[in-house]
């Protein structure tokens, strides 16, 4: 028996719009704000910059259009359906496994583990959540991978750094696969009264309210930051930043409502919860680049630095999320 079964205020609401109309209102939303934005962008550049090189306005376009690429690719993989939403992200797992093992301290005795990674974690962790086998892909890497890894790793008998070796490929494959794969595992949900395909929403609004805390905390920061909130480990992190722009993207989560299972209320705890797990799963991957001497994890998106660059809030609000759904909305 699920939570939502017994408590009925946890019983998802009807959707008042129907599915098209409600894909074509969101991301007809999306591209006004984009629109918006690049033009904004263009007239600063314009009055401001003389259409001549200027870091933050460079550094706000680049933004901008990796944004444009971003929504697109979401979108022509929601087209696609559930198959093409589990491709998007296997080659994002891949992309971001292979940024984290280039940073790692990688030995010639793990080359087995990392084979492993690849060829089997990999495409098993989300084959699993394709034929929806909920009961194994939810303990595939925390239970039989953490075995595994450091089995395959003693198969040359190499002790040094034994324990930091097999706790890195372990930590990889825990942020680089499992936590990421939580995102298409929306897709496997049953919700009473929220239509099958409605799930794709689902991913919709937990890139958009946990991306946008992102920006939101980022702009936040750039108007009124004085107080830095750990410059260390994040510099460009403030008080300010953060409190406008989790408040902001809440606000936000709430005003989505209507795309999920979730009364107003509802959507603005879960936004929160999203928000702040995005938050300190930065603090976390940025305290990995700092102890790895590196800024940004790689330069495949331009103007966000690498793949786990841009997924580092997903990363730790997506399991959240999924579990929150599926504990209190599930069937």
């Amino acid at each position: 028996m699920t939570y939502s079964q017994i408590h009925p205020i946890f019983v998802p609401a009807v959707p008042p719009l129907p599915y098209g109309d409600t894909v074509k209102l969101l991301f007809g939303g999306i591209g006004a704000v984009l629109v918006l934005a690049s033009s904004i962008a263009w007239l600063l550049r314009w009055r401001v910059a003389k259409m001549q090189p200027h870091g933050v306005l460079d550094n706000l376009v680049a933004r901008i259009n990796a944004w444009w690429v971003m929504i697109g690719v979401i979108g022509l993989s929601l087209l696609l359906g559930r198959n093409g939403v589990i491709v998007l992200f296997i080659a994002i797992s891949a992309f971001a496994l292979r940024e984290y093992l280039r940073i790692a301290e990688r030995h010639e005795a793990d080359r087995y583990s990392i084979a492993f990674a690849y060829a089997v974690a990999l495409p098993l962790q989300y084959y699993l959540i394709w034929i929806n086998w909920y009961g194994l892909y939810s303990i595939l890497l925390p239970v039989y991978g953490f075995l595994m890894l450091p089995i395959l790793s003693t198969w040359k008998s190499d002790t040094s750094h034994f324990l930091a070796r097999s706790a890195t490929i372990q930590w990889g494959l825990m942020v680089c696969i499992y936590c990421l794969s939580h995102v298409p595992a929306l897709l496997t949900l049953n919700i009473p009264h929220y239509e099958p395909q409605r799930l794709f929403l689902l991913i919709a609004y937990l890139v958009i309210v946990v991306q946008g805390s992102d920006v939101l905390q980022y702009i936040w920061g750039k108007l009124f930051g004085k107080h830095k909130v750990a410059p260390v480990l994040s510099p460009s992190k403030t008080w300010e930043g953060l409190i406008g722009g989790i408040a902001s993207a809440t606000a936000l989560g709430a005003a989505l409502y209507w795309i999920t299972p979730f009364a107003p209320w509802q959507a603005a705890l879960i936004s929160l919860v999203m928000c702040l797990m995005g938050f300190f799963g930065g603090l976390v991957m940025s305290a990995i680049k700092r102890d790895r001497g590196i800024k940004d994890w790689g330069t495949l998106i331009a103007g966000h630095g690498g793949m786990l660059d841009r997924t580092d809030s997903i990363i730790f609000a997506a399991p959240v999320f999924f579990h929150i759904t599926r504990y209190f909305w599930g069937a």
